[in-house]
């Protein structure tokens, strides 16, 4: 795993911050300043008085080399650290530098707060202000030179870790049955032979990928694996919902037992969401428990299905109906997999990122100038517009995050998980209708404009709102009614089967609003 730097002015509370981040992320974590003092032997004031800028510089950035040569730590940099451009390229090339922003006046009541300990300031108690206010004018332009940068002026700690995960791409789980660490970022697929290492995980593996991922990255995770000295076995899977059965599981057990597999070995899923359902599913069951690792390849999965740990197969007559939750160790949400997506694949992905806007985060639905003429390209017609894989990251990450915080509060989906299920119970339904014809994204738009109106219906929700939330999926290129020949009564048959079902009642997740999800319990 790549290395997190938190940097920023002096007083912006990168240390505070980077402490607090390590725990949650369950990561060592360093304070660069300290490590010169330790490697000096005296505070910095003194290398300062003794040495003078320039020696604590050399010292600093000798401590940097070290840091850098360790990877997965939460670093806290010192507020001039990367000034040096080979210091910022090296820290760069290690890891991700999220820079945080503060105004002038509350800097300066952080660094009231300790007088004498920052040299560059040390005009004087009375003249520390003045200092603050010359020395942030001289920097002005490196601080705001940093793409990531976090906003720390009036917000709670708790505000600011989920902001700094977001940023950094990086989650850690533990309210499931083993912890899980879910990275997002650009050109990480290649490290997670360097996270199993790290892991102590097994000596033998089996990547599963399906027909349009295995040719694509498989071998390159098995590749990054073998050279972490693992033992790999690759197999192929059917892609699509079609092979997505017990038969299919099966298949992927017989692959394990061939390739000798242990409980204390592993398997990988390289693929969409189906393929990361039945590869969990089957190390759920393997010896009673075989711990498993997620490589996303679709937008749907990296920002829905490869986190959380549900996994199971379908019935011919329901989606989704045998399975287990179990946790994937590792999430790998590598966005450069997405290049090679269809754009009807694209706009899958976008349903359920824009299902989470509608749950938790409604600011995230004004962030698709990205996805800007996605709706007018043939389904089956590459989208290679996207040049900013940083901002797809972003993107990734932020609609990610939604899911995540509602698995950390529920990780059996007793209570608030569920808003999850927003426009699945419908859509679920439609998939099965139309003999999978109607793609899983596609189908949760529709779902979710149905369910609208179902709250409609029932008094929960305003009239124009089914109207909106159509606008914005339709936006993308994505459909919104019904297909034809089947409608809601249609469907009934279908949905009384759905696993939600408690009591002859199924329990929709209703839309009734922005960031408004009623779990409502329905008769049909």
């Amino acid at each position: 795993m790549r290395n997190l730097f938190l940097y920023g002015p002096p007083g912006s509370g990168k240390s505070t911050l980077g402490k607090l981040l390590a725990e949650r992320l369950d990561l060592p974590f360093l304070d660069l300043d300290k490590i010169v003092q330790n490697d000096a032997g005296m505070p910095v004031r003194r290398i300062f008085a003794e040495e003078g800028e320039s020696g604590f510089r050399t010292r600093e950035k000798r401590a940097l080399e070290v840091v850098c040569e360790r990877s997965g730590c939460v670093v806290a940099l010192g507020g001039g650290t990367l000034l040096d451009d080979a210091c910022r390229a090296m820290a760069e090339h290690s890891g991700t530098v999220v820079c945080l922003d503060c105004p002038l006046d509350v800097l300066r009541a952080h660094i009231d707060m300790t007088p004498g300990t920052r040299p560059l300031l040390n005009n004087g108690i009375s003249d520390t202000g003045r200092a603050l206010e010359d020395l942030m004018a001289r920097r002005a332009g490196h601080y705001a030179s940093f793409r990531r940068r976090l906003d720390v002026a009036g917000r709670s700690l708790d505000n600011m870790l989920d902001a700094a995960e977001i940023l950094f791409g990086a989650y850690h789980i533990t309210s499931g049955d083993v912890p899980s660490d879910v990275m997002v970022g650009e050109g990480i697929v290649d490290f997670i032979g360097e996270w199993v290492l790290e892991h102590d995980f097994g000596l033998r593996a089996v990547v599963v990928g399906d027909s349009n991922t295995e040719p694509l990255y498989a071998k390159r995770v098995a590749d990054s694996l073998r050279a972490a000295g693992i033992e790999v076995v690759r197999t192929t899977i059917p892609a699509g919902e079609e092979g997505k059965t017990l038969d299919t599981v099966a298949d992927i057990w017989r692959v394990f037992l061939r390739a000798g597999l242990g409980r204390d070995d592993f398997t990988v899923a390289v693929g969409g969401g189906v393929t990361g359902d039945l590869t969990g599913f089957a190390a759920a069951a393997w010896m009673r428990g075989m711990r498993w690792i997620n490589v996303p390849t679709t937008l749907l999965s990296m920002v829905d299905a490869s986190t959380g740990g549900k996994t199971g197969c379908d019935l011919p007559e329901a989606k989704n109906m045998v399975g287990a939750f179990h946790s994937p160790s590792l999430v790998l949400a590598d966005v450069e997999t997405l290049v090679t997506l269809p754009a009807r694949e694209w706009r899958c992905g976008l349903a359920e990122a824009l299902k989470h806007a509608f749950i938790a985060d409604p600011d995230l639905a004004n962030h698709l100038e990205m996805f800007e003429g996605l709706g007018c390209i043939a389904p089956d017609a590459p989208f290679d517009s996207i040049d900013d894989l940083e901002g797809l990251a972003a993107f990734v990450s932020r609609a990610l995050a939604v899911k995540v915080r509602l698995v950390r509060q529920d990780p059996r989906e007793r209570d608030v998980r569920a808003k999850l299920n927003l426009g699945h119970t419908v859509g679920h339904a439609v998939e099965v209708a139309t003999n999978f014809a109607v793609k899983h994204g596609e189908a949760v738009a529709i779902g979710a404009v149905e369910e609208a109106r179902l709250a409609v219906r029932l008094g929960l929700a305003p009239e124009d709102w089914p109207g909106k939330m159509a606008a914005v999926f339709r936006s993308v290129g994505l459909p919104v009614e019904l297909p034809e020949g089947v409608t809601f009564d249609s469907l009934s048959d279908i949905m009384r089967r759905d696993k939600k079902k408690r009591d002859g009642q199924v329990r929709f997740a209703l839309p009734c609003g922005w960031g408004d999800v009623s779990l409502t319990p329905v008769e049909i």
